[in-house]
Order: structure tokens, then sequence, then C-alpha cells
């Protein structure tokens, strides 16, 4: 049997049909892996942010309007203070402890957050740095995209969760039971 990725098990409609005739263990099996599948999504989607600011970071240089090398930046570019005219919200990634995740190399963003193409960044021809900041930007949406998706199916799955607390199918105990 294929084993499929685990957006595609909880994009497909029979992920959520018939909710009322799945047991409470397995409702919560499915909230489980759509909670995990968020937090590495959404690890992801940092990695990818931190990406595209050392990127504008590199065009910033380019420009003249940076004298520091893409090293020497790092602590301002993934820290507190957004780096200017970056478009999006600034990226904390200290803090964030990674996920267990999958197998690597099972993406194309594996490639994308490379630390091989960030110590060539300096080095790359405006061009092919256009093609990677594109990449990472559709990387993006696609992350956001799957994230969406989980976030509609974790609120189908709660709602069923609540709707049992409400009529007595389920106890506070079992729901918190995780």
């Amino acid at each position: 049997m294929e084993r499929r990725r685990r957006i595609d098990t909880i994009s497909d409609p029979a992920f959520l049909a018939e909710l009322t005739a799945v047991d409470n263990a397995e409702l919560r099996s499915r909230r489980a892996m759509c909670t995990e599948l968020d937090q590495e999504l959404s690890y992801y989607r940092r990695l990818v942010h931190g990406r595209i600011d050392m990127v504008a970071f590199e065009r910033r240089r380019r420009r003249g309007e940076e004298q520091r090398s893409l090293v020497d930046a790092l602590p301002d570019i993934l820290g507190d203070t957004p780096p200017p005219a970056t478009g999006h919200a600034t990226v904390l990634l200290r803090d964030v402890a990674p996920p267990d995740l999958p197998h690597p190399g099972r993406r194309r963003i594996d490639y994308l957050l490379g630390d091989d193409v960030l110590t060539r960044l300096e080095t790359v021809e405006d061009e092919t740095l256009d093609r990677f900041d594109v990449a990472l930007r559709e990387e993006e949406r696609e992350v956001s995209q799957q994230r969406a998706v989980v976030h509609k199916t974790l609120d189908a799955l709660g709602a069923e969760l609540q709707r049992r607390y409400r009529l007595g199918l389920t106890s506070v105990d079992e729901l918190l039971d995780r």
C-alpha cells in the first residue's frame, strides 16, 4: 500500500466524512495528526520567511544599502527588529524548537532551506537570486495554503468534539486526554 502524505490524507473529503460515526479515540487521533502537521508546516513557514529575509538583505547589500556581510547581519535579520522593507512580519527563529520532521529530502523546501544555498548567496548571479526568491515565495504560498486546509480540518474536528461534549457523548477528562 502506498503511503500518502499527511496533507493529502487530511485534504481527502473522506477524512471528515461522517464524523458522527467515528469513535472518540479516532477523532482525537485525527486531531493529533492535524496538530502535528500544523506545527511542522508552521516551522517550515518560519524558515522560509527567514530565507526570504536573507534574500531581501542580499538585494539591499547589492544596491549598496548594506555594508555588512550576510553572516554579520544574521542576528539582525533573524532577530527581534524587522529588516527594512521586507514586506512581511519578522521571523523569530531563535526560540522555535524544530518539530520531529519526517525523512529529510522529501520536499522541494529541503533544497530551498539548505545551508549550502545560503553560503553561496553573496556570489550567485542576480538571475539566480531572483529565481531563488520566486521559489521561496511560491513555497511560502503553498505551505500557507496547506496550513489553511489543516486549520479548516481542525475546526471541523473541534466542532464535532464540542458537539459530543454538549450532548454528553464524551467527558471533559476524555477530551483533555491527548
